[in-house]
């Protein structure tokens, strides 16, 4: 961005130094037509220049936008396959928990059904 600045810059100090030379040597008669004639090429110059860096720096613009798209679509396609692995773990987890439960396994205990062991709800 700051190249197209400079750019701009610079055509206007292009556009205004044979001006400003011609100046320095002797003044034409009709100094005010002269002025105003030289004023209007440099407002077209610093005119075409400003739309020149507006249109680069829209287009730097819509890159960036590109990229920070592309960025965001990677980040949502990482974050779903880590959300799915962790599903699957949690998964995984669970069912391993449930057959230790059901299948009787030796370091855990049956639940009973109703209160204390001996079969009689509790008062």
């Amino acid at each position: 961005m700051t190249r197209y600045i400079a750019a701009c810059l610079l055509l206007g100090l292009t556009v205004t130094l044979p001006f400003a030379a011609r100046a320095a040597d002797d003044p034409p008669a009709d100094t005010a037509a002269t002025v105003s004639a030289d004023a209007k090429v440099v407002g077209t110059a610093v005119k075409h220049s400003a739309k020149a860096v507006a249109k680069s720096a829209k287009a730097g613009a819509q890159q960036a936008a590109d990229a920070a798209k592309e960025v965001a679509h990677k980040v949502a396609v990482a974050g779903k396959r880590g959300a799915t692995e962790v599903a699957a773990a949690a998964k995984r987890g669970a069912a391993k928990t449930k057959a230790a439960v059901t299948h009787g396994n030796p370091a855990t205990k049956e639940p009973t059904s109703a209160g204390n062991s001996d079969g009689k709800p509790d008062h």
